[in-house]
């Protein structure tokens, strides 16, 4: 299972979107504190919709609470400082994707001790960042398709009629 780990995250309607996507892909969620919002918040719950009680996600004191908590993880660090596209890292089933907060990424010490695994999405011009639940939404979904979409649905069926043949 693939996890998702946000690091001080602080928009609760990101973490709720983001929480909404674990949900509809398997993946887990991982909160490194300190988080901008409660869990309890209802921008939280609204953005996560009904998904948000069957969440698999774990709450994190800090970074290094993180990194005791999972020894040995093999963590791929999305940044915009990083040199390898997102696309170019081989992702494994039990890996770790980690983002950082919204007004500052992921601390530049940490990413600097990383930096083989730091990967970036593309952007044009002098363009920041993408919004945090669209950039986990790609990196997540490029894993999850390196993994050939392993349990999930791959067929759509229409509610009140059926496909043609």
């Amino acid at each position: 299972m693939i996890n998702i780990v946000l690091h001080e995250p602080e928009i609760p309607q990101n973490t709720g979107n983001i929480g909404r996507t674990c949900v509809a892909t398997g993946m887990r969620l991982h909160l490194i504190k300190p988080l901008g919002f409660s869990l309890d918040e209802k921008q939280l719950k609204r953005a996560g919709l009904d998904y948000w009680p069957d969440l698999d996600v774990t709450v994190y004191e800090d970074y290094e609470d993180f990194l005791s908590k999972n020894e040995g993880a093999k963590i791929y660090y999305a940044t915009t400082k990083g040199h390898l596209v997102y696309t170019q890292a081989q992702y494994e089933p039990d890996c770790y994707i980690m983002f950082g907060k919204e007004s500052a990424g992921i601390p530049e010490e940490i990413l600097r001790e990383h930096e083989g695994t730091c990967v970036r999405i593309p952007m044009i011009g002098e363009t920041r960042s993408l919004n945090l639940s669209n950039a986990v939404a790609i990196v997540a979904y490029e894993a999850l398709r390196q993994l050939d979409f392993e349990g999930m649905k791959m067929k759509g069926e229409l509610h009140r009629l059926t496909w043609s043949k």
